[in-house]
């Protein structure tokens, strides 16, 4: 009896593993390779203990039951209940930038190295310059607007 119990344990203790590797850890990762060890080795004990005869029928049986739950579970869907269903459409900082334009002014708040943040009339935003250092307090001019980045230079 208690070969029994070994034999049913390690099988449904592999199959358990291969369909978490399937459901929540796709590709081939270690929980996948460690169900297939256990299932094997649940096989190899039923040859071992019960002779060749209820060993291949422990292979039929282990087979037939992989295939009704993987057809199983594909018939009904279940998979679709661990998939995103939305998308998300937005972006970033969208719309930020469409009061600011070319030639406006402002002061630096943080040291641009060369980039860092800058206060543009009472908005703060992040800037970039072309590649100087600028101090803290500095008075600054937009120059380029290109892709969400802020391109500034500073008034003398």
């Amino acid at each position: 009896m208690e070969e029994w119990i070994t034999v049913i344990s390690m099988i449904l203790f592999g199959l358990f593993l291969i369909v978490a590797e399937i459901i929540f850890v796709p590709g081939t990762t270690l929980v996948g390779l460690i169900g297939f060890i256990f299932l094997g080795m649940g096989i190899g004990f039923s040859f071992n203990y019960f002779g060749s005869e209820t060993g291949w029928i422990t292979v039929g049986v282990s087979s037939v039951a992989s295939g009704l739950i993987l057809y199983y579970s594909f018939k009904t869907n279940v998979w679709s209940r661990f998939s995103l269903k939305s998308s998300i459409d937005s972006k970033v900082n969208e719309g930020e930038l469409d009061l600011l334009s070319v030639g406006k002014e402002g002061q630096t708040i943080s040291a641009l190295r060369p980039v860092g943040k800058a206060e543009i009339e009472n908005k703060m935003y992040e800037v970039k310059t072309f590649g100087e250092y600028l101090d803290s307090g500095r008075k600054i001019r937009v120059i380029k607007i290109v892709s969400n980045q802020i391109i500034v230079e500073p008034i003398n």
